[in-house]
């Protein structure tokens, strides 16, 4: 199975029409349709359903695309550090985090790097730790920001000294939004949207349940989010009250949205973290040593 062959095969799939597809990589749709057919009959299976003017994938058709992608963006990957390997470091580094201030100092780095190293590029993926660690497993990653408690055992990896602090987000017109600070009772009779990962990680830890206390087994949680901003759509839209961490979410006075820390303070800490024996680029290395730096001056 060629690398070419996949890259065919995912512009098909984008494009929902082997003409189109045709038209788009400059080559005959007989020939096209030939290499689609060889794929199908090398893997013993169908990938698409054809009509007369488009096409969809079968199950097994968007199991294919999901690996096909996941391949072309690792020989991506390696083909962009080979011809980085100069006398310049250039190259592409590829992080992945959740919505944290964290992302903050990634930032900083990033900015003074910029001035000496010009032809490095940054690829940043948001996603929660489920999505970072598979993402960093497969090589697609070179680092990952999590939110602690994470798993980071199977890992390298550097605490970052900065605390998230969690709250709940909810509309101004909401009857907790006069309070200053939320306690666990208040949320005991109110739909909340929690975070997958929260519910997943830091509840089983019992960072959330030692907060409830007894109040935890009454939570009614109507709804979980893997993007704060799409708990926030849903607050807007009177779902519910959102659990969540500070400063990510827009609660600016045209956001008719509010942020109420709460009381007892929760926090959670940040790791950077990278596989075990990772051989970087020297792009990925440089920033790595950047990172390493700025947090021994802090």
């Amino acid at each position: 199975m060629e690398v070419r062959v996949l890259r065919y095969f995912l512009t098909v799939a984008r494009e929902g029409s082997i003409t189109a597809a045709a038209d788009f990589l400059h080559l005959t749709q007989p020939t096209l349709s030939r290499q689609l057919k060889d794929l199908e009959q090398a893997l013993g299976k169908k990938l698409f359903i054809r009509s007369s003017h488009s096409i969809v994938l079968t199950d097994e058709g968007m199991l294919l695309r999901k690996r096909a992608e996941e391949i072309v963006d690792m020989v991506d990957k390696l083909e962009a550090e080979f011809s980085s390997m100069e006398e310049t470091i250039s190259g592409d580094i590829y992080i992945g985090g959740g919505e944290t201030e964290a992302m903050k100092l990634i930032a900083r780095v990033i900015k003074e790097l910029q001035f000496s190293y010009p032809n490095i590029r940054y690829h940043l993926y948001s996603g929660n730790e489920d999505d970072v660690t598979e993402r960093l497993d497969k090589g697609l990653l070179d680092f990952g920001i999590l939110i602690q408690p994470a798993e980071v055992s199977k890992y390298n990896y550097i605490n970052i000294p900065a605390k998230d602090v969690w709250g709940v987000i909810m509309r101004e017109d909401s009857p907790l939004a006069w309070k200053a600070a939320i306690q666990p009772a208040d949320l005991r009779n109110v739909p909340l949207i929690c975070s997958r990962q929260a519910m997943k990680q830091t509840f089983s830890k019992n960072e959330f349940s030692d907060w409830f206390g007894e109040d935890f087994g009454k939570l009614n949680v109507v709804a979980t989010y893997n993007l704060a901003y799409n708990a926030a759509i849903m607050v807007k839209e009177g779902i519910g009250y959102a659990i969540t961490l500070d400063k990510i979410v827009d609660t600016s006075r045209d956001s008719n949205l509010c942020f109420k820390f709460l009381q007892p303070k929760l926090e959670s800490g940040l790791s950077m973290v990278w596989k075990k024996h990772q051989v970087f680029s020297a792009a990925a290395d440089l920033f790595l040593k950047e990172i390493q730096a700025k947090l021994t001056n802090v």
